[in-house]
């Protein structure tokens, strides 16, 4: 990511015409589509983008806590033509779980399936992903978050996202929802629902290290890549195309 004066105005000029500019900390990018279909969502913890919730550190600080996504698995319909064939062409819908995150050291990063950026719980950035589940056919949550409440001191802010890889047009097919649970408190919840094909990435919620302690604020800004993400909420980090390896798991 370029960091000169140049480069910062001919990013700002490029947004300009397509989208208003982002307001999170020293964006270098376009905000997100903000949902009006999701504040449908009443019974969610944090219904509505803007959205906040505090969890309070003990004496003895936070214990770890986890963030988990689960979805639902809409099957594609098999052709006609494949029907004839007896060829089962239906695929389950690949929805990841990451976060980018930033340490209070100031080392920035992101947590995520696609690239192997799994973490780690006993070093920085003391995230952990459980692993990727490519369907969203397992019962419960099928990814999480894990995160080290013994060094939460040491992170400063992380940005809790999903992204559909394949499998579905659109957030109205997947329904994720997003559960931040600390143990003794009550989970706090983000529903999802987008009718935008377009955007694949969802900017679900932040989380800020407040006095050792947790605030959540619901963002729900879909994107329609992790880069336009990354420049809203000002990382900086590089991101380049591909596709996952089917047999890494």
């Amino acid at each position: 990511m370029p960091n000169d004066q140049t480069s910062k105005h001919s990013l700002m000029e490029a947004t300009k015409s397509r989208a208003s500019f982002s307001k999170h900390r020293d964006s270098l990018g376009a905000s997100g589509f903000i949902s009006p279909y999701d504040d449908e969502h009443k019974g969610s913890f944090l219904a509505n983008p803007g959205d906040t919730a505090i969890v309070n550190p003990p004496a003895e600080g936070l214990p770890d806590f986890e963030i988990g996504v689960a979805w639902d698995n809409v099957k594609k319909k098999e052709s006609f033509l494949s029907s004839l064939l007896k060829k089962d062409k239906s695929k389950g819908i690949d929805l990841d779980l990451g976060c980018l995150y930033e340490l209070h050291n100031g080392k920035r990063g992101a947590i995520q399936a696609f690239g192997n950026f799994y973490g780690t719980l006993d070093d920085e950035p003391f995230i952990k992903l459980s692993g990727d589940e490519r369907t969203g056919e397992a019962a419960g949550e099928d990814e999480m978050l894990f995160i080290s409440g013994a060094n939460w001191p040491e992170i400063k802010e992380l940005i809790i996202y999903v992204y559909i890889y394949s499998g579905a047009s659109n957030w109205d097919e997947v329904k994720p929802q997003i559960q931040v649970r600390v143990p003794g408190e009550d989970p706090m919840i983000v529903s999802l629902k987008a009718r935008r094909q377009e955007l694949a990435v969802c900017a679900v919620a932040g989380l800020e290290n407040v006095r050792k302690g947790i605030k959540m604020t619901n963002y729900m800004e879909y994107f329609p890549g992790h880069a336009e993400m990354d420049r809203a909420f000002g990382y900086g980090l590089e991101w380049s195309d591909g596709a996952k390896n089917d047999s890494e798991f």
